[in-house]
C-alpha cells in the first residue's frame, strides 16, 4: 500500500492529487452506463443503471450531541454536510454494546437471531453455547455485503469488525470482498497493540490472513487510506458496499495533539457547564422538547468544583482528546468524500453515518488489574503527552454521563447508551430533512435495499424500511400500540408509544425495572411504575414476548460484568478457567516456598558440617 502524509490538515489541503487520472472513465464506458437497464419482474423494480454506491461509517461509542450537527463542540464539518444534505435523524436507538449493534446494522436482525446477543468479553457460561450466543455470524445469517454482492455490487470493509473471531468469522467469509479488519472490539490507535488484557496484540487480517500495520499509523487515515485503495482499484462499471468501522472514539481515547490543544479552553469549566449547554443546544435542536427536565445525573457524578485544580486539567485535557479524535476521524472523512467528488463518484453515493452506542464511561484506574496491565504494557494515564501514542486516553463516568443524550450512557439501556446519531445522506434521500419518528438500528439495512429496490430481501428482516417517514408518506415507522424490545447481557427496554419500561444491570444499574413517559421525561427522571401499575404490568409482559420470541437467554443471579471479564480474560489467555489458574499459581508459589525452604535448610546443613569438620 502507497504510504500517505498522515498529518490531517496538510492532507486536506494535498490530498488525492496524485489520483486524478487514476479513475477516468472511457468515453464508450461512461455512454453505456447511460443506457436503462431492462426493467425488473419483480414488484419491486431496481433503480436504472447506474445504481447507486453505499458508504456506511459508523462511529465507536458516539454520544448523540457529539457531533456538530447534533450541537457537539467537535469541528465534525464533513458529518454535518452530510447531515445538510441528507436526513437527520432525532429518535434513533441502537443497542447498549457493539458488536449487537453492528450484527444489526448490517443484517436488519435482533442481535439475538445473528449469533451476536451480546459481546464474548461478558458471555457468561450460562449463556455460552445457546442458539444467538455462539458470539459469530450463525448460518443462514446473511450481511448486506452478501445481498448487494449476489446482485453485482463490489464489497469493501475496513476497520472494527468485532463479529467472530477468525478463520470463517472474518469479513471475507461474510459478503466482503476485500476487508482489513480488526477483529476486536478495540485496539491502540497508534500501534499494533491491544488496549485491554483479553487481547494478546491487536488482531488485524488483511482478508484472512493476520496482518501487520504500516510503520505510520493512526488508525482512521489507516481506515480510510486502506478504502481508498479499495475503490481506486475497483471495477468501475459496478456499483460499490463499502463499511467502515471506526475507533473513533472508543478507548483509548487518542488523537493528533495539533488537534487537542483547542478543545482544552472549551472543556475548562468541567462536566456541569457542558451538560448544560448540550442540554440548550439540544432543546434548540429540536432533540428534546422544551419545558422538560434535563436526564438525570450519575448518582455518582463528582461536583466539578470539588476537584483539584490539577485534576480539573487533567479531566478537561481528556475530553479535549475525546473532541479531536472526532474532528481527526471528520477530517479523514473529508478525504473520502474530496476523492468520491474528485472521480464523479459522490452524486450517486449513499451515504450512512451512525455510532453504535452510546458514550463509554469506563475508568481502568479503578480497576486494580487493570492499572497494573496498563503499566506491564508502558501505558500511561498522566496529562503529559495525553493522546499521544503512549497515552491511554479516557472520558470516564463524569463525561459520559453529562453528554446531552440522555440518562447514563453505553453499556446500559438508558436513552444514554441507546440513544445516537443517525445520518443518511446522497443519492435519492431528500435534503435538509429531518425525521423525528422512533427508529431502530436494524431499520437501516432495510431501508438501503428500499434505496436500492431490493425490497422484496427485506421481508425477511425484524427492521424495517425508513424510507416512508424519510419521504413524508409517513409520520412513524411503528404503531404506538407495537412493542419494541431490545436486551443485552441483561440490559433491557421495552418501548411501546410514549412509554419506556427498562433494566440497568450491576455495576452501572440495579437490575431493577422502571418506567418512564419519554414524551414527558425524555431525561428519565421520574420511575412511574408504582403511579401507572397497569401501564408497568402490560409492558412487562410484552417484554417476557420479546425475550420469548427472540430467544433471550436469562442472567444469572450473581451477574456481574466485571467479574464476567476476568473471568473470561482468564479462559482466552491462558485456556483455562480462573479457578484453575489460581491454583496453579498457588501451587507454583507453594512448590517455590517449599524449594527454598528445602534449599535453605540443606544450606544450613552443609554449613555445620562444614563447622564440625573444622
Amino acid at each position: 500500500m502507497a504510504q500517505r502524509d498522515k498529518n490531517p490538515r496538510r492532507f486536506i489541503l494535498t490530498v488525492f492529487t496524485r489520483r486524478l487520472l487514476l479513475m477516468a472513465m472511457p468515453l464508450g464506458m461512461a455512454a453505456l452506463l447511460l443506457v436503462p437497464s431492462s426493467p425488473s419482474q419483480s414488484a419491486n423494480p431496481r433503480p436504472a443503471n447506474p445504481r447507486p454506491n453505499v458508504i456506511m461509517m459508523v462511529i465507536d461509542d458516539a454520544a448523540l450531541t457529539d457531533l456538530g450537527s447534533y450541537g457537539g463542540e467537535a469541528k465534525t464539518p464533513h458529518i454535518d454536510q452530510l447531515a445538510r444534505q441528507g436526513t437527520l435523524f432525532t429518535h434513533y436507538r441502537t443497542s447498549p454494546l457493539c458488536a449487537p449493534s453492528r450484527a444489526m446494522l448490517l443484517t436488519g436482525l435482533d442481535n439475538h437471531l445473528t449469533g451476536i446477543a451480546t459481546i464474548p468479553e461478558v458471555l457468561t457460561k450460562s449463556q455460552a453455547g445457546h442458539k444467538g450466543y455462539s458470539m459469530h455470524l450463525e448460518p443462514g445469517v446473511e450481511t448486506l455485503a452478501q445481498i448487494l454482492g449476489r446482485d453485482g455490487y463490489q464489497t469493501f470493509m475496513t476497520g472494527k469488525w468485532h463479529l467472530g473471531h477468525g478463520g470463517k468469522n472474518l469479513p471475507v467469509h461474510h459478503g466482503f470482498e476485500r476487508s482489513f479488519a480488526l477483529d476486536a472490539s478495540g485496539a491502540d490507535n497508534w500501534s499494533k497493540r491491544s488496549y485491554i488484557p483479553y487481547y494478546e496484540t491487536a488482531p488485524w487480517y488483511n482478508g484472512d490472513m493476520p496482518a501487520d500495520l504500516p510503520e505510520e499509523f493512526y488508525s482512521s487515515a489507516f481506515i480510510v487510506d486502506q478504502m481508498l485503495d479499495y475503490i481506486g482499484e475497483r471495477e468501475e462499471t459496478k456499483p460499490f458496499f463499502a463499511f467502515l468501522g471506526f475507533q473513533a472514539v472508543h478507548i483509548p481515547v487518542q488523537a493528533p495533539a495539533e488537534l487537542i490543544a483547542p478543545y482544552r479552553d472549551i472543556y475548562a469549566k468541567g462536566w456541569d457547564d457542558i451538560a448544560a449547554k448540550r442540554f440548550e443546544n439540544a432543546q434548540s435542536l429540536g432533540l428534546m422538547p422544551a419545558n422538560v427536565a434535563p436526564p438525570a445525573p450519575n448518582s455518582q457524578r463528582q461536583a466539578w468544583s470539588d476537584l483539584s485544580a490539577e485534576d480539573q486539567e487533567l479531566y478537561a485535557a481528556r475530553m479535549a482528546v475525546n473532541a479531536a479524535m472526532l474532528e481527526a476521524m471528520d477530517i479523514h472523512i473529508g478525504r473520502l468524500l474530496a476523492y468520491l467528488e474528485e472521480n464523479g463518484l459522490r452524486e450517486n453515493t449513499i451515504f450512512v453515518v451512525t455510532s453504535d452506542n452510546g458514550p463509554e464511561p469506563s475508568n481502568p484506574l479503578d480497576n486494580n488489574r487493570m492499572r497494573a496491565w496498563m503499566w506491564l504494557e508502558g501505558y500511561d494515564t498522566g496529562l503529559e503527552d495525553l493522546g499521544g501514542p503512549n497515552s491511554y486516553g479516557f472520558i470516564g463516568r463524569d463525561w459520559a454521563s453529562s453528554t446531552g443524550g440522555g440518562h447514563l450512557y453505553k453499556f446500559t439501556a438508558a436513552e444514554g447508551g441507546l440513544r445516537v446519531p443517525l445520518i443518511i445522506s446522497g443519492a435519492n434521500v431528500p435534503a435538509n430533512n429531518r425525521v423525528e419518528a422512533t427508529s431502530w438500528v436494524y431499520d437501516v439495512a432495510p431501508t438501503l435495499l428500499d434505496l436500492l429496490g431490493f425490497n422484496d430481501q427485506a421481508d425477511i428482516m425484524t427492521g424495517r424500511s425508513l424510507m416512508p417517514v424519510i419521504r413524508g408518506d409517513q409520520s412513524s415507522v411503528y404503531g404506538d400500540e407495537e412493542p419494541i424490545g431490545i436486551e443485552v447481557s441483561g440490559n433491557s427496554a421495552l418501548f411501546k408509544g410514549d412509554y419506556k419500561l427498562v433494566r440497568n444491570m450491576a455495576p452501572h444499574g440495579d437490575g431493577q425495572w422502571r418506567l418512564y413517559n419519554l414524551s414527558l421525561d425524555p431525561g428519565e427522571t421520574t420511575d412511574i411504575r408504582t403511579k401507572e401499575i397497569e401501564k408497568f404490568e402490560e409492558l412487562s409482559q410484552d417484554y417476557l414476548a420479546y425475550e420469548a420470541r427472540f430467544g433471550v437467554q436469562p442472567m444469572p443471579a450473581d451477574y456481574d460484568a466485571i467479574a464476567e471479564i476476568t473471568r473470561n480474560t482468564t479462559l482466552k489467555r491462558f485456556g483455562v478457567s480462573q479457578p484453575v489458574l489460581y491454583a496453579f499459581i498457588f501451587g507454583f508459589f507453594s512448590a517455590l516456598v517449599l524449594a527454598i525452604w528445602f534449599a535453605v535448610r540443606a544450606f544450613k546443613r552443609r554449613r555445620l558440617e562444614n563447622l564440625t569438620n573444622h
